[in-house]
C-alpha cells in the first residue's frame, strides 16, 4: 500500500435501510479538502459511531461514509501553518465522523480549528481510551464542581455506568473523593464498576418506582445522567435539596414527562453538557486536566479493550445493540 492509499472502515447502503460495514482501501484524494492531514494511530468507538454505522440519518446524511468521532495521530502536513509535520495531535467531536470522513481510517483531513495538540502526560492510546466519552465525563464532573458539589454532600449517582461516559465518570468522581452509586442494567458487571471506584452498584430498576411520583425521597446529592428519557427525570425527582444532575445522553429517549416540583421545592439544577461543539480552547483545558490532576491511568487500563480496524464492524454492532462495556480503542497498527 502506498502513502497515497490507506485503510478505512466504510459504511455502504446496500439496500433501502440496510447498511454494511466493510474495510476498504481509499486514496488521499477521497478525503475532504481540509488543511490538516493526520496519520491516525488510534481511534475509539462511540455510540454515535454505531448510529452512523447503521444508517441513522440524524447523525450521517450521506453514504458511503467512514464514521469515527475520535482520532489521535501525527500531522502529515498542515497547509494552515498551525501545526508541524510529525506533531502528535487529537481530534474529538465537531463534524468528524458525522458528515466528515472520520477516525475509523488511517488518514483524516480536518480544519485546523478542530485539532488540539496531544497533552503531555497522555499517550495516544490513553487519549483514545478517554476520547469523546472521557471528555464528556470530565465536563459533567466539572459542571457538578462548578455548582458546588463536594464529597461531604453525600452520594453521587451515575446512570449508564458501564458505558463509556458512565465508566469514566465513575472513575473520575472516585478519584476526586466522591462516593459513587453506579446504576446499570448489567449487574453482572458490578465487579468492573467497583474496580473503578464505585461505592455501590444498583440495578437500573431502582429508579423505576419513581416514575409515577411527582417527587421522590431524596437519595443522592448529585448525579451524572448518560441515559436521558424518563431515567433522567426519575433522577431529578430523587436528588437532595440544592443538588443537580449533569445530563449528557439520550440513549433512553430525548423526552420525559416533567413537573416543576423538584426544581421549585428542592432547588434542583438540570445541567446540560455538550462536548461536540465546545470551543477548542475549552476542550484543550479539559484535556490538560485529564492529563494532569484528573489523570486516571490505572483505571484507564481496566476500562478499555484494544481492537484492530477489521474488528470495528463487529464491536459497533455490539454497541448498537446496547451490549458495550467500557471503551473500545481501535489500534491502526494491530
Amino acid at each position: 500500500m502506498t502513502e497515497e492509499h490507506f485503510r478505512a472502515m466504510q459504511v455502504e447502503e446496500v439496500a433501502p435501510g440496510k447498511y454494511d460495514q466493510i474495510i476498504v482501501e481509499r486514496t488521499l484524494d477521497s478525503l475532504p479538502e481540509n488543511p490538516v492531514l493526520i496519520a491516525v494511530s488510534h481511534s475509539s468507538l462511540n455510540y454515535k459511531d454505531a448510529l452512523s454505522a447503521f444508517g441513522n440519518r440524524a447523525v450521517t446524511r450521506e453514504y458511503p461514509h467512514t464514521p469515527g468521532i475520535d482520532a489521535v495521530g501525527q500531522v502529515v502536513r498542515d497547509d494552515s501553518g498551525s501545526f508541524t509535520a510529525g506533531q502528535q495531535v487529537l481530534v474529538t467531536g465537531y463534524d468528524l465522523g458525522m458528515n466528515t470522513s472520520g477516525g475509523l481510517a488511517e488518514r483524516i483531513a480536518v480544519p485546523a480549528k478542530w485539532v488540539a495538540p496531544l497533552p503531555e502526560g497522555l499517550t495516544p492510546r490513553e487519549a483514545m481510551v478517554l476520547g469523546t466519552a472521557g471528555l464528556t465525563a470530565a465536563l459533567c464532573v466539572e459542571k457538578l464542581l462548578e455548582s458546588g458539589a463536594c464529597p461531604e454532600d453525600g452520594e453521587v449517582l451515575v446512570t449508564g455506568a458501564t458505558g463509556g461516559v458512565g465508566s469514566i465518570a465513575v472513575a473520575l468522581l472516585a478519584k476526586l473523593g466522591f462516593r459513587v452509586a453506579a446504576v446499570t442494567g448489567k449487574l453482572e458487571s458490578a465487579e468492573f464498576l467497583t474496580s473503578l471506584g464505585a461505592w455501590k452498584v444498583l440495578d437500573r430498576e431502582t429508579l423505576a418506582p419513581f416514575a409515577d411520583k411527582a417527587i421522590a425521597k431524596p437519595l443522592w446529592a448529585w448525579a451524572v445522567d448518560t441515559v436521558g428519557g424518563e431515567t433522567l427525570f426519575n433522577v431529578v425527582k430523587s436528588l437532595a435539596y440544592g443538588g443537580g444532575v449533569a445530563a449528557c445522553g439520550m440513549a433512553s429517549g430525548a423526552q420525559f414527562q416533567a413537573n416543576v416540583f423538584p426544581f421549585i421545592l428542592r432547588g434542583i439544577s438540570l445541567l446540560g453538557v455538550d462536548s461536540v461543539e465546545l470551543p477548542l480552547d475549552k476542550k484543550t483545558a479539559v484535556w490538560d486536566k485529564l492529563a494532569g490532576d484528573w489523570y486516571i491511568g490505572e483505571q484507564l487500563q481496566k476500562i478499555a479493550e484494544d481492537i484492530a480496524l477489521e474488528q470495528a464492524p463487529e464491536f459497533l454492532a455490539r454497541l448498537h445493540r446496547g451490549h458495550g462495556i467500557g471503551r473500545y480503542v481501535v489500534d491502526m497498527g494491530r
